[in-house]
C-alpha cells in the first residue's frame, strides 16, 4: 500500500498539470498568453498586498523579541491552573490568529519536546485545525481586495479562535484523557 500511494503522489502534480495543459489545447486557448497575464496579475496582487505583510510580520516580530508573550502567559496561569489547561500550549492562543508559519514551528517543537503521541501533542495539533489565522486573512485577503474596514471581521475572527481554542481543549481531554 504504501508503495501505491508513493507512485500515486508522485504522479498527481504531473498528471493535473498535463489536464490542465490538455483542456486548454482542447478549448483552443492560447495557454501561453493566458499564463503570463495571471503571472502579470499575481505580482500585481503581491505588490498590493506587501505592505501589509510586512506589517503583520513585523508586529510578530516585536511581540516575541519584547518578551510580552511571556508577561501575557505569565498572567494568565491562575485562569490556566484553573482550567487545567497545559502551560505550554497557551502561546499557541495567541500565535496562531498572527502567524500560520509561526504557530506551526511553535507545534513543532511541542511535538519534539513532547512527542506527536502525547497529550500536548494532540492538543497542539488540534490547535492548529481548529483555529484561523486571522490577522493574516485580514492583511492579506482585505488587503488584496482593498476592504479598508474590518473591525467587526477581526472581532468575529478573534472570538471564533477563542471558541476553536477551547473547543479543541474541551474536545481532547473528552478523547484522550
Amino acid at each position: 500500500m504504501p508503495a501505491f500511494i508513493s507512485i500515486i503522489s508522485s504522479w498527481s502534480i504531473p498528471l493535473i498539470i498535463f489536464f490542465i495543459l490538455s483542456y486548454g489545447v482542447f478549448k483552443k486557448v492560447n495557454i501561453y498568453e493566458v499564463f503570463t497575464e495571471g503571472a502579470r496579475e499575481g505580482i500585481k496582487t503581491t505588490l498590493n498586498i506587501f505592505p501589509f505583510i510586512l506589517a503583520m510580520l513585523i508586529a510578530i516580530n516585536i511581540i516575541q523579541a519584547s518578551g510580552a508573550m511571556d508577561i501575557i502567559v505569565k498572567g494568565l496561569r491562575p485562569l490556566i491552573g484553573f482550567l487545567n489547561i497545559p502551560v505550554d500550549v497557551i502561546p499557541l492562543l495567541f500565535l496562531r490568529p498572527l502567524s500560520g508559519s509561526a504557530s506551526l514551528s511553535y507545534t513543532a517543537y511541542l511535538l519534539n519536546e513532547y512527542g506527536p503521541d502525547s497529550f500536548i501533542g494532540k492538543l497542539a495539533s488540534t490547535i492548529q485545525g481548529s483555529t484561523e489565522t486571522t490577522f493574516y486573512v485580514l492583511a492579506v485577503y482585505f488587503g488584496a481586495v482593498g476592504i479598508k474596514k474590518y473591525r467587526y471581521s477581526l472581532l468575529v475572527g478573534l472570538l471564533s479562535d477563542i471558541a476553536g481554542f477551547f473547543a479543541a481543549i474541551f474536545i481532547c481531554k473528552l478523547l484522550f484523557l
